[in-house]
């Protein structure tokens, strides 16, 4: 994967919610965009962090960490980092692009499982 990749095109390549494509990869982690509508699952990585930037839309991600809950809301240009371990959840109130970076192999529900857990594609060459 050496070709250049614009992040709006690829998100353009396809539809539908909560299934990341791996556009490129770094080292050992995966560069994916996902398109986000709803609710998610909460859920932790306990052994890495997870990196979300909001390309459009908004993000909120819930968040519990030592029995407290607050919220991390994210607009177009914002990044944050969800510690590894930390419970999370995201939800998006209207459609939402984000770019995600995790390790390779990173399961997107992490240890929760269930219906929304997809296969990682990689989109096609541009």
């Amino acid at each position: 994967m050496t070709d250049v990749r614009n992040l709006l095109a690829a998100l353009d390549a396809f539809d539908g919610h909560w299934q990341p494509y791996r556009v490129t990869r770094v080292n050992d982690y995966d560069i994916k965009v996902v398109k986000v509508l709803g609710d998610f699952v909460w859920h932790t990585h306990p052994d890495t962090d997870e990196l979300f930037l909001v390309l459009s839309g908004e993000l909120t991600i819930g968040l519990r960490e030592d029995g407290v809950e607050r919220e991390v809301v994210l607009r177009p240009n914002d990044v944050y980092v969800v510690p590894r371990g930390v419970e999370h959840c995201p939800r998006a109130d209207v459609e939402t692009a984000a770019v995600l970076v995790e390790p390779q192999g990173t399961v997107n529900t992490g240890d929760a499982g269930g219906e929304l857990t997809a296969l990682l594609r990689d989109l096609p060459p541009s």
